[in-house]
């Protein structure tokens, strides 16, 4: 088990009006649920993004000692400056970033980013994603699948004791259909050291579309071209939609705000999207049953 008297892993998580949602992801960040890792040896950082009805304080550091919970007063309905803002409160030499606090993530998904990263220098590790249910979120919600349907789903299967057990009720998300071998375009759990992130110009706050846009494919983007870089996608570990009416991931495909992302990526940044051409280092987690791999 890892061990260390002070955080070597800050996790940054973002929530906006997903009271429901936040419970299970913060969960899934906690030592009762991660796997091989000691609570003193990572803090969560839990950001309300102008929340209407924000999540409450005492439940949130409920989840361990190691949670703290930030209310990030704006108006805006992008995450990117609340991300920024809860990397000036991190403490950990590794960061990780979660910019959509909907996703659970699976039991290993700590430990093995701190072990990838002590195998490598200038590590930038990711995770693929999944959409809880049998297709995804973009086909599902005109089906009927809803958060009612969700719950059933979930608790269909013993989540809380066995997180690998998401991964049977989930289909894998589009971006990440390429598998570990290939490039991805974005990662919703993001990890990179303090001056990676700093070196890479953080999070880019003209991205101000709902959900922060391409914010995130921006900064991972940022991170490849990095000199002496190492990309290291997690094997057997992930990410989990759950479904909270996202401007991206819970609208029909007819619907998506793909187009308007590119429009305000190209106006940023001068150049046309275009998604990252590196080649991974594929890790495996070492905390995932056989029969996952």
């Amino acid at each position: 088990m890892l061990e260390s008297n002070c955080p070597r892993l800050s996790v940054i998580v973002i929530f906006y009006n997903m009271r429901r949602e936040a419970m299970r992801t913060l969960f899934t960040l906690s030592a009762h649920y991660q796997r091989n890792i000691s609570e003193s040896n990572f803090e969560i950082i839990a950001i309300d993004n102008g929340s209407s009805e924000p999540l409450d304080p005492e439940v949130v550091c409920s989840f361990g000692k190691n949670f703290k919970y930030y209310y990030f007063d704006t108006s805006s309905v992008s995450p990117v400056e609340a991300i920024n803002f809860g990397v000036t409160q991190a403490v950990g030499e590794m960061l990780s970033i979660c910019i959509d606090g909907a996703r659970m993530v699976s039991p290993g998904i700590l430990s093995a980013t701190l072990s990838a990263a002590s195998l490598y220098p200038n590590p930038v590790i990711c995770t693929l994603a999944w959409h809880l249910g049998d297709k995804l979120q973009n086909i599902s919600v005109s089906e009927g699948y809803d958060q009612i349907a969700e719950n059933k789903l979930l608790d269909s299967i013993k989540w809380k004791e066995d997180g690998y057990l998401l991964f049977s009720i989930a289909t894998i998300a589009a971006s990440s259909r390429g598998g570990c071998g290939l490039a991805l375009p974005e990662s919703n759990f993001l990890s990179m050291s303090r001056s990676e992130f700093n070196e890479a110009g953080g999070f880019d706050d003209r991205f101000q579309s709902p959900g922060g846009g391409l914010a995130n494919h921006h900064l991972l983007g940022s991170l490849s071209c990095l000199p002496s870089v190492n990309l290291i996608h997690l094997e057997g570990e992930g990410t989990f939609h759950q479904f909270h009416g996202g401007v991206a991931t819970n609208v029909e495909m007819n619907n998506h705000p793909w187009a308007v992302f590119v429009r305000e990526y190209e106006q940023i940044t001068g150049n046309p999207y275009s998604e990252p051409g590196y080649t991974p280092i594929v890790f495996r987690s070492k905390n995932v049953p056989d029969n996952l791999l």
